[in-house]
């Protein structure tokens, strides 16, 4: 599959790059990263990688991209926890307790930003992926969002691409309690552009010649477009041709996974 909405030339500067159905699904590459990270390096485009899923540090995502061969530093990756610790630490910046529903690693990280685990008087309900979800918790988030404590969201993916197919992500547990509550959380992560500026200052990059690569089109593409940057959908992940093909407007390209897109790019200097 290669297609492509616009054939004027596009210049391109730089990469940010999805992580869940892109680089993997679960424990499982899609294609040969070590050599399409090469690729990459050898054609000269500096990359971040950005990802809504909250449920890994970013030490953890660089020991990941580690196993499969691809060396980078904290710095080259950009999660929506990383960016939800920036915006409570900007709202909160006196720190304090929070009721935290999410993995072990988003807890640790808003304990590094002044932040405590608690359900007696948070300052916000925090809400990402938790693999360990349950009742009670999602009872204690209902009865503090009744009661008014600010809701808020790491990101809306309602599902992430597992080698079976998709499994529940933030998204779900979100659903459940907007439906609970009756209120509608604020969402950090894609496709909210506060990620995006975050990691444009990263990358050096303007927007207009930033190539954002994903396969979602409602968060890594809509939030792409909405700060002005290239968009490049990958149907390795959870996005259809179809749906893109309907998708307004539609993204710069399409391609069957990151390997193809990867080589279909000119060497940054012949540009």
């Amino acid at each position: 599959m290669i297609r492509d909405a616009k054939q004027h030339q596009i210049q391109i500067r730089g990469l940010i790059l999805d992580m869940d159905g892109v680089l993997w699904r679960d424990s499982l590459s899609i294609g040969n990263l070590s050599l399409i990270f090469q690729n990459i390096r050898n054609k000269g485009y500096p990359f971040i990688m950005v990802t809504n899923n909250a449920g890994r540090s970013t030490q953890q995502y660089v020991g990941k991209l580690g196993g499969f061969g691809v060396e980078v530093d904290e710095s080259q990756v950009v999660s929506s926890a990383v960016a939800t610790a920036r915006y409570l630490e900007d709202r909160f910046p006196d720190g304090g307790e929070m009721f935290i529903i999410g993995e072990q690693s988003l807890v640790d990280l808003l304990m590094q930003h002044g932040f405590r685990q608690g359900s007696s008087e948070p300052l916000a309900v925090v809400v990402g992926l938790d693999r360990g979800i349950n009742y009670e918790k999602l009872t204690k988030a209902t009865l503090l969002l009744r009661r008014g404590t600010p809701f808020i969201g790491t990101n809306p993916d309602k599902s992430f691409p597992i080698p079976e197919g998709l499994a529940p992500g933030a998204g779900a547990i979100l659903a459940a309690l907007e439906a609970a509550s009756g209120l509608e959380p604020t969402i950090i992560g894609k496709p909210n552009p506060q990620i995006f500026s975050l990691t444009l200052k990263r990358l050096g990059t303007k927007p207009e010649e930033t190539l954002v690569i994903g396969d979602r089109l409602e968060t890594d593409i809509l939030g792409a477009q909405k700060v002005g940057c290239r968009t490049a959908l990958v149907l390795s992940g959870v996005s259809t041709v179809e749906e893109a093909e309907s998708w307004d407007p539609a993204p710069d390209f399409i391609r069957e996974d990151l390997g193809e897109l990867v080589d279909s790019l000119p060497t940054l200097e012949n540009q």
